[in-house]
């Protein structure tokens, strides 16, 4: 006869506990959140747990570092009320996520090296040292003017504003920032997708110390995905030891606290 992991085994909040180095607090918690199922009770009113809630402990920590806290805490809490789709539609989107990441670092990469010798304006019309209007500026990158200010609307440029004229003159790093969104957009990329993306640029210092930082953008893709799949295969783990009890002996129910 198939054991019902949902009352066989018992153990104490602190056996949860131990075994990832948490809080008997921790688990009370995750418990209260639903990520994992409802705790049975003693006579006296003290939890009890079973291999199932240990199961369901161990899929959250393995989903967390793929999905973070959020998605995973909405994964378990669909999976302990009985929706394994909704569970799986959570993870698809984080799928989906992880290559839409993908996809902009290789675009990012991609501009940069457009961004070679000559592809980022000089100076020439009178706006001072390494600075430009909107119009010279706009007629260099071969777009419209009003194209700037909508990027401008959008955070991917940030113009001063001349103190005697009121233009908006642009600097080196903006004329830089322009000439990347430019390829970007070339590339089929939104405006609500680029403007993180420049301002990576700008917290890097600029295109150079981006490359470096780039790598490190590769290693924590890496990370994710491979993560996922970590957290996947526990996942489909807790599932299945979910679905012991219905086939043998009808459909699961937690029991009442």
């Amino acid at each position: 006869m198939t054991r019902n992991p949902q009352t066989a085994g018992r153990l104490r909040p602190v056996d949860l506990a131990r075994r990832h180095g948490l809080s008997t607090q921790a688990v009370r918690n995750y418990e209260a959140a639903g990520i994992l199922p409802a705790a049975g009770r003693t006579a006296h009113g003290y939890r009890t747990y079973t291999p199932l809630h240990a199961a369901a402990l161990g899929t959250f920590l393995a989903l967390v570092p793929g999905h973070g806290h959020a998605t995973a805490t909405a994964i378990m809490r669909a999976v302990n009320r009985d929706d394994p789709p909704e569970a799986l539609r959570l993870v698809d989107e984080s799928h989906v996520q992880l290559l839409e990441d993908r996809r902009a670092l290789d675009a990012v990469e991609r501009a940069l090296h457009d961004l070679g010798p000559g592809a980022v304006p000089e100076s020439g019309d009178g706006a001072g040292p390494g600075a430009m209007f909107v119009g010279p500026l706009a007629g260099r990158l071969g777009i419209r003017p009003a194209t700037l200010r909508k990027w401008e609307r959008a955070g991917i440029v940030t113009p001063r504003r001349d103190p005697r004229t009121g233009y908006r003159v642009y600097d080196r790093a903006d004329a830089r920032d322009a000439a990347m969104a430019h390829q970007l957009r070339r590339g089929g990329h939104r405006l609500e997708q680029i403007a993180p993306l420049i301002a990576q640029v700008r917290a890097a210092g600029g295109p150079e110390p981006l490359a470096a930082a780039l790598r490190d953008w590769h290693g924590r893709v890496a990370a994710r995905g491979r993560a996922m799949l970590a957290g996947a295969a526990e996942l489909d783990a807790y599932l299945l030891e979910r679905e012991r009890p219905t086939r043998a002996q009808g459909p699961h129910r937690p029991q009442d606290t």
